[in-house]
């Protein structure tokens, strides 16, 4: 199947690289350098500088990648509606989620919604808060998973309130307790998430009144709960991350209690393809049924 030449581009600048991009892509590297040598012609300038480092784009580059990545949503959405409407349920939908629905949601509505739509590629994009929202903002993912209230405009649909807990070492003093005082944190070492990951804590933090002693941050969830099990501090994190969590930390409900919204957005709704739409009326089902 030929390779569309903004798609090469658009794929370099992502990996950082031309031979990544071309394995990704399943051709060879020197079909991704001729593609992109030819749309640079096309367009009279240099779009990528290519060296020991990688491939990075140029000033001129980084100008035209918007308008690059419109003209590949725009013609994965004509896809999706000529395939609508000769009776096909085919197209590409690109996903935006977190860890959390990544892991604990994601499988479950994909197998789903591949049972009936098999021949629709699914493309996952997996990132923080941030990422996820950067993503819809710039046309990178067509759907995506966000907390609410969200920036974003478009079509925002709540999918479900999930609590935020407290996690400990399982041997902490408090570990039997009914909750755990937000205003405890001020007194403990606190493990939290990058500013840009982590507006869940931070905001049950505020309405609580309580400036915790931050020891360490990270952007890994995962690595927030492998330091709590080595009793390197301790953290809040959501109901829903910490469904899988070992017997070596605690999860206590907050006091006072704070949770977030997760919610399901299309920035683009009234363009959205038929296959982006589907998958949108799968996920809200699976969620209210399963969630």
């Amino acid at each position: 199947m030929p390779v569309n030449k903004y798609e090469a581009f658009l794929l370099s600048v992502e990996l950082g690289s031309i031979t990544r991009a071309a394995e990704n892509l399943g051709v060879t590297q020197s079909a991704v350098s001729h593609m992109i040598s030819s749309l640079e012609a096309e367009l009279g300038f240099a779009l990528l500088r290519r060296g020991r480092g990688g491939a990075v784009p140029t000033a001129e580059g980084q100008s035209v990648t918007p308008a690059i990545r419109g003209i590949l949503t725009a013609r994965e959405r004509l896809d999706q509606m000529a395939s609508a409407i000769r009776g096909l349920d085919s197209g590409t939908v690109r996903i935006g989620t977190f860890t959390s629905v990544g892991v604990h949601w994601l499988p479950g509505i994909i197998a789903e919604f591949q049972a009936d739509y098999p021949s629709v590629e699914l493309k996952l994009m997996s990132g923080d808060y941030h990422d996820v929202e950067q993503w819809l903002a710039d046309g990178s993912a067509d759907i995506g998973f966000v907390p609410l209230p969200t920036r974003l405009g478009g079509e925002v649909v709540p999918l479900r309130a999930d609590r935020l807990l407290a996690v400990i070492p399982a041997n902490h003093p408090l570990a039997d307790a009914a909750a755990f005082p937000v205003a405890e944190l001020e007194r403990e070492s606190f493990i939290g998430l990058l500013e840009t990951s982590d507006r869940d804590a931070r905001g049950a933090l505020a309405a609580a009144g309580v400036s915790p002693h931050i020891k360490y941050k990270t952007k890994d969830d995962y690595a927030v709960i492998a330091m709590i099990e080595r009793g390197l501090g301790v953290s809040i994190m959501p109901e829903l991350l910490l469904r899988s969590c070992s017997e070596r930390v605690r999860c206590l409900e907050l006091d006072p209690p704070a949770s977030r919204t997760i919610g399901l957005c299309m920035p683009d709704a009234e363009r959205a393809g038929p296959a982006t739409r589907r998958f949108a009326e799968y996920a809200a089902a699976w969620v209210e049924r399963e969630g």
